[in-house]
């Protein structure tokens, strides 16, 4: 008997290693200790000028405010340099 692949399902484009990779990265650039949270999402920008998709990387550290950051590109774009130059500048 022959599995029923469904055409229409989303691929993976290989997303939970790519955020896996991104969130090691921010980890590193941020020197964040192993308690620190780490929360990415991509979403539709509506800021002018902005593209149509960000990254929103959010640091969820016990007892402060949620600290976040966006890159301004599509999470399967974001590379290490981009991270390291987002820990530089905050």
């Amino acid at each position: 008997m022959t599995a029923f692949i469904n055409p229409l399902k989303p691929r993976s484009r290989g997303i939970p290693q790519k955020i896996a990779e991104i969130k090691g990265w921010v980890r590193t650039a941020f020197a964040l200790e192993e308690g620190v949270a780490i929360s990415l999402s991509e979403l539709t920008c509506r800021d002018e000028g902005c593209p149509d998709v960000e990254t929103v990387i959010g640091l969820l550290r016990e007892g402060h405010p949620i600290e976040v950051h966006r890159l301004h590109m599509p999470l399967t774009e974001v590379s290490e340099a981009d991270v390291r130059k987002l820990a530089a500048g905050s």
